[in-house]
């Protein structure tokens, strides 16, 4: 999920950096320092959100630069178990699909990209043999987290699935949502029906 993080460090101030606001400044070095910053506990960082307080600036013997406590909010993405997203399809492969998510990117194997047998074909393209549903690059989908692995904190890896309900591709949940809608008035149109029958077949016998 998106969210803020407040966060507690000693942040350097370099001398090419004295003609600035602090607060400009400060912010300016905890953009580098945090930049594409990944760890399990904080998450993925995105930006920074707001320079709370600044400390007096300190100074370590041999190093011109002063060095500032700060507290500071950063913006995080940090995936949780059974969260839906949505994202855009960016590759598809014989084995699944890879699905953006915004600052990291989420597999689907080939068996959770829908509920149907799916095949791969050399355009990239994976179809389902009974719904002719089509998963392509570029497609926006609907996805749940199911498994979330930061073993590797340079490169986390993210399992999606696509086969429970109120998943999948945009354009299959029109479709479907169309469709219920659809049978929900002809049952509608059905019990109304039914009445007069039975009303008449009542005069008939009179």
């Amino acid at each position: 999920m998106f969210c803020k993080v407040g966060l507690k460090d000693h942040i350097r101030v370099p001398p090419s950096l004295f003609g600035m606001q602090l607060k400009d400044a400060i912010t300016a070095r905890i953009k580098k320092k945090y930049e594409g910053y990944i760890s399990k506990d904080v998450g993925i960082v995105i930006d920074v959100a707001d320079v709370r307080g600044v400390g007096e600036g300190v100074i370590i013997p041999g190093d011109g630069a002063p060095y500032y406590e700060t507290e500071f909010e950063l913006y995080i993405y940090k995936p949780e178990i059974q969260e839906v997203s949505f994202g855009r399809v960016r590759d598809i492969a014989d084995f699944g699909a890879f699905i953006n998510l915004g600052p990291i990117d989420g597999m689907i194997h080939i068996s959770q990209t829908m509920d149907d047998y799916v095949s791969f074909s050399k355009d990239k393209v994976l179809v389902g043999k009974d719904s002719k549903h089509t998963l392509k690059i570029g497609d926006l989908c609907r996805a749940r987290v199911i498994a979330v692995s930061f073993k590797d904190v340079t490169n986390p890896k993210l399992g999606l699935t696509m086969r429970q309900p109120g998943l999948g591709k945009l354009e299959w949940l029109e479709e479907e949502k169309s469709r219920d809608a659809g049978e929900e008035k002809h049952e509608k149109q059905e019990k109304q029906e039914k009445p007069g029958k039975h009303a008449k077949a009542k005069g008939e016998g009179k």
